[in-house]
């Protein structure tokens, strides 16, 4: 599906993700605990890309993150900017950010590729590669899988991915991975997590 297409459908059901996932405390304490760890260790200013209603770019900003989010869901921008009223937030897509060339220290991208195919997900990286800085750090949550493949997601559908096999796309966009970690919790599909820095000029 097209970036707009998935933008719609979550327009369409934005009250009800609101109402699931909104605050930081549908978070699970593993993931806080893993994106403020990575937050301590980014140096500069920093992108949450697909933010949503913004529950991880205030949370984050809260604890010291330079962080503005950007999300191509008009509904979520909105909720975002009013939940969240001393925060930065703005329309923006994750293969064309807004900022300039090795201009971040971080990106964090939380389930926000869930919905990529896997023949354009390249083309992300290669933007997040692009405007963080040599050494700048990347979160990816995704959700993980033994095979690559799509499922019926509530909203529209998403793609499961192998670990190694994510990490190895990213590596290939320009980073060195430097942590990747898979886990199940009860009543929800496994998750990954991949941390990764930028690397030299490709």
């Amino acid at each position: 599906m097209t970036v707009e297409a998935v933008s719609a459908a979550y327009g369409a059901r934005s009250a009800e993700y609101l109402d699931a996932f909104g605050g930081i405390d549908a978070a699970a304490e593993a993931d806080r605990r893993a994106l403020l760890a990575w937050a301590g260790g980014v140096t500069g200013p920093a992108l949450d890309v697909g933010c949503g209603p913004g529950q991880w770019t205030a949370f984050l900003a809260e604890h010291g993150l330079d962080i503005e989010g950007v999300d191509p869901t008009p509904e979520f921008v909105a909720a975002a900017r009013l939940r969240h009223p001393a925060e930065r937030f703005r329309l923006g897509r994750a293969e064309m950010l807004g900022v300039d060339d090795g201009s971040l220290g971080g990106i964090l991208a939380w389930f926000s590729l869930i919905h990529t195919h896997p023949d354009a997900i390249d083309v992300a990286f290669e933007e997040f590669a692009r405007a963080l800085a040599p050494g700048g750090s990347l979160a990816l949550g995704f959700f993980e899988g033994p095979e690559l493949e799509a499922f019926p997601h509530a909203v529209t559908t998403a793609y499961f991915w192998p670990l190694a096999l994510l990490a190895a796309r990213v590596e290939d966009a320009g980073f060195t991975v430097t942590g990747a970690q898979a886990r199940t919790d009860p009543g929800v599909r496994r998750q990954g997590l991949i941390l990764a820095r930028r690397t030299g000029v490709r």
